[in-house]
């Protein structure tokens, strides 16, 4: 189906074609051309041009539809011209994902300059709230999306029943712009939450005190977001002024029974058109001034909490209606519990480490979704991410200074990646912009991210070390020093520390405990005298062991090597020859190599290498004889 739209242009008048089709095959759209208002497009001077168009109240008779213009056709992976209600970092982020694959954003936003203003295909000026002009934007777009939820949603089940493909469904956007009716719909599907009730007048809200307990978290039911919409009662004295601090009952406002939470959680998940689900790993999110502030991917938390998170963000979604991706917040209690706290039925803060992190970003996901393409895998690409919201410290000027600033020290640390929103006005606490950090840990990423908030020049150090080289006493260090020579030869980051099993037994629980969190990969422990230090490690810690027997006075290390043999089932520690710790070495660059191609190639140079060496020494010895050859070698 084609529409068509009136470009006016430095005095002439042209036609320009919109081709879309629906994103499903039992979608119908039926409009009416001859209603169609006229649209004032104003053509902007950039590298490319960018279309920004207004609403007009004009009518004109349309004109006849014609066959598609083959210079105006896309040619993208989707034929759908995909319409955006809202242009913020969202809508942002999305054009730029859009880009890669050559689908055509449009997007409705009332500032003339909003952040997807110059990314997008074109721009329409307006409410995303007015009934008319999300009409009027409709009819130019083959589906409608969301980058915020507050819209109106009679507006989008009007446009459903003439044959409007909105995703997510408007029943959706309905549930979840109304936080009450969030907690009636998921309580009702069985998803576990903090109690809540609904506040009518004060005498009520210290009857939910009374049955609650403090603190109360008293929440608006609608246009309520970072941190906007709550207020907490610490007692039933501060019910009246928390209540007064959201706009009064008249607001429409819910309690919540405070959740004890240790940590907050998010998934994104996303659902295609035919219904297929996929979650991308479990994050932790933390706040400051109920703003999201840092989300470190994944969340250092026990697989099993992580599988329940999964769970109960994949039912969540489950229960909804439409296509798109969802941003599923959770709460982590001390007993391990998992109480949902909100959905989000777009593309989240949450999520924006996807776009380094993972092999499908959110937003790219979000657009497969709603056009109907395979969703993409939402794994992780890198161990580990931590994603920092850019906030507005100071207003103005001085504001946007501090945030260059800090822009500039992430340029200097390794796997940093800069998004600025390009907002045209800075104000404390704005989001604008975010920095993601990817690399080899949680804990070194952590380093990393306050560098750059705290300013201080990165050191000169070595990269975070991949290989523990661990002994029980400096006595082993001259067999274990040939490990760290094979690590320094395939330019492996690692350490030298001794470790005693049985001298300093919390030192030894604390190393192998925390070497993942750390980035340590592999661990490799000499196993001198009583030779109890490879399999103690091991059974602290779920990274690859490498024992290495040391020759001792009296038994020449078949002690050792039988200590480490002789492991229970369920305690797995590789071993090597007695006093061969440049074999484990070698074994430990191997196990990396996995996942490394530039370790595989070294380790393949370095074996025929070795083949070189030998076929050397046999040529020399064939050629001057047995006798000439010790001789010369002494």
């Amino acid at each position: 189906m084609l529409h068509t739209v009136r470009t006016v242009s430095l005095g002439h008048t042209s036609t320009s074609f919109f081709p879309f089709k629906p994103s499903h095959p039992s979608s119908s759209f039926a409009f009416h051309m001859e209603q169609t208002p006229i649209l004032s497009f104003k053509i902007k001077q950039s590298n490319q041009p960018r279309i920004t168009c207004q609403a007009s109240s004009q009518k004109h008779e349309a004109n006849a539809v014609s066959p598609r213009n083959e210079e105006s056709a896309v040619h993208g992976l989707s034929e759908t011209i995909v319409g955006v209600l809202g242009g913020g970092q969202l809508g942002r982020m999305l054009c730029q994902a859009a880009s890669k694959m050559a689908i055509k954003i449009v997007v409705l936003d009332p500032q003339e300059n909003c952040p997807a203003s110059s990314l997008s295909y074109q721009h329409m000026v307006g409410s995303f709230d007015d009934s008319a002009t999300v009409e009027e934007f409709a009819k130019r777009c083959g589906v409608l999306t969301f980058e915020i939820e507050h819209v109106n949603v009679a507006t989008l089940e009007k446009l459903e029943k003439q044959g409007v493909v909105c995703q997510p469904k408007a029943s959706a956007i309905r549930i979840i712009q109304d936080k009450y009716l969030q907690k009636v719909h998921f309580s009702k599907h069985g998803i576990p939450l903090p109690e809540f009730m609904r506040l009518d007048d004060l005498e009520g809200a210290k009857k939910t005190g009374e049955l609650f307990g403090y603190p109360l978290m008293i929440k608006s039911r609608r246009l309520a977001y970072d941190g906007r919409g709550n207020a907490v009662a610490k007692s039933e004295e501060e019910l009246a002024s928390a209540v007064d601090a959201l706009g009064g009952f008249d607001r429409d406002l819910y309690a919540e029974k405070w959740a004890p939470f240790v940590k907050e959680l998010a998934v994104i998940v996303a659902r295609g058109i035919d219904n297929t689900i996929s979650c991308y790993p479990v994050v932790e999110t933390i706040h400051r001034d109920n703003i999201c502030h840092i989300v470190k991917a994944p969340a250092d938390v026990k697989w099993k909490i992580r599988e329940r998170a999964t769970e109960v963000a994949f039912n969540a979604v489950n229960s909804l209606e439409g296509a798109g991706v969802f941003a599923v917040e959770l709460f982590l209690t001390g007993d391990g519990q998992i109480l949902l706290n909100e959905v989000a039925p777009r593309p989240h803060n949450s999520g924006h480490h996807t776009i380094e992190s993972c092999y499908t970003s959110q937003y790219e996901q979000h657009l497969r979704a709603v056009v109907g393409l395979p969703l993409g895998n939402p794994s992780m690409k890198t161990p580990a991410a931590i994603m920092y919201n850019i906030l507005g410290e100071e207003e103005g000027e001085l504001g946007f200074q501090l945030a260059h600033q800090l822009m500039t020290r992430a340029l200097t640390i390794p796997g940093a990646s800069i998004h600025w929103y390009d907002k045209p006005e800075m104000r404390k606490q704005r989001k604008m912009g975010h920095i993601t950090v990817v690399g080899p840990s949680l804990s070194n990423l952590e380093g990393n991210l306050a560098t750059i908030i705290q300013g201080e020049k990165l050191d000169d150090k070595t990269a975070a070390p991949r290989v523990g080289i661990i002994m029980g006493s400096d006595s082993d260090l001259p067999v274990m020093k040939e490990a760290a020579k094979i690590l320094e030869m395939f330019g492996v980051p690692h350490e030298v520390r001794i470790v005693s099993a049985h001298r300093t037994p919390d030192l030894m629980f604390h190393y192998a405990s925390s070497a993942h969190q750390r980035g340590i990969q592999v661990i490799i422990a000499g196993a001198g005298g009583a030779a109890h230090l490879p399999g103690m490690v091991a059974a602290m810690t779920p990274l690859p062991v490498v024992g290495v027997p040391v020759r001792g006075s009296t038994l020449d290390g078949v002690d050792s090597l039988l200590s480490i043999v002789q492991m229970p089932r369920g305690v797995p520690v590789a071993t090597v020859a007695v006093n061969n710790a440049t074999n484990a070495g070698l074994l430990a660059v191997r196990i990396l190599s996995v996942a490394d191609e530039n370790l595989m190639s070294r380790m393949i140079q370095y074996q025929e290498d070795q083949k070189e060496s030998v076929l050397r020494k046999g040529e020399k010895l064939e050629k001057i004889g047995w006798e000439s050859y010790l001789n010369h070698s002494n």
